[in-house]
């Protein structure tokens, strides 16, 4: 009995007008708190987004600022609405850090991933449209989000790499530079003229504007195979121009030896019978 009355009491004193009251007032102090919090998160991503525009910040950069402004401040609205309802902030400290070792522990992989996206961010080792080497991978630059990078290949396969890996890999960035050079080799017979074959390489060099004349190609003896005398032919040529030129001094040269007779030699063995 005594039991039931207990929770008479404690009914009677949960619908209590002084309780019902302040429950009112806490739940119309949460709504009023809501409204005007989402209006001021909705003005500040507004400002957020046309400073960045105005900046003519990197696509990169301005995603990842933007997701993380509105989860800081959306963060900070259900911080300050657990207040309005009654949780002391101790508690939501507690709460909070608490929750946070746990998620650090199980979500550490995570956690250096997020970590790698930073320090892309403020680094900027590449940039969206980059073609870069990461390991064996290589690709173009899609996306960097917080977690990974997504690279698209050249035969159109799309590759995503965690962050916290590409922070700690050795990252070869092709298309940082305006200038990139084509390093060709081609062999030549040790019977053939070494000048000769040198003024065609240049001569090949010179019918193609995409080839810079400063910084001038560079062609010289690169060594004495065992077939062949190889030659270098190193030009230079605008980043976005690289396999066009490349793939212009493989044909051509080939082509302008065969027309001067100069002979691109291949493996041989002489072999010599004994008789007995």
């Amino acid at each position: 009995m005594d039991e039931l009355e207990k929770t008479e009491t404690f009914i009677e004193n949960l619908l209590s007008p002084e309780r019902l009251s302040d429950f009112a007032e806490m739940l119309i102090g949460l709504a009023i708190l809501l409204v005007l919090g989402l209006a001021v998160i909705k003005i500040i991503m507004i400002i957020t987004r046309k400073a960045l525009a105005r900046g003519n910040s990197d696509p990169v950069i301005y995603t990842f600022v933007i997701n993380a402004v509105k989860a800081v401040l959306l963060i900070t609205l259900i911080t300050m609405a657990l207040g309005v309802m009654g949780v002391q902030m101790t508690t939501i400290i507690a709460v909070i850090g608490a929750a946070g070792a746990a998620i650090a522990l199980a979500l550490r992989d995570s956690l250096a991933n997020i970590a790698g996206g930073i320090m892309i961010i403020i680094t900027q080792p590449f940039s969206k449209d980059d073609l870069i080497d990461v390991g064996d991978v290589s690709g173009k630059v899609e996306n960097i989000d917080l977690f990974l990078t997504t690279l698209k290949t050249y035969d159109n396969k799309t590759i995503t790499i965690p962050n916290g890996l590409i922070n700690t890999s050795i990252l070869v960035n092709h298309s940082k530079e305006d200038l990139r050079r084509v390093d060709c080799t081609f062999g030549i017979g040790y019977n053939n003229d070494i000048a000769k074959a040198k003024r065609i390489l240049q001569n090949v060099c010179d019918a193609n504007t995409m080839i810079h004349k400063t910084p001038a190609p560079l062609i010289g003896v690169a060594n004495h195979g065992n077939n062949a005398v190889i030659l270098d032919l190193k030009a230079w040529c605008n980043t976005d121009d690289y396999w066009d030129v490349k793939y212009y001094l493989e044909e051509n040269v080939k082509l302008a030896f065969d027309e001067q007779n100069i002979e691109i030699p291949y493996p041989q063995m002489d072999v010599h019978l004994k008789k007995r």
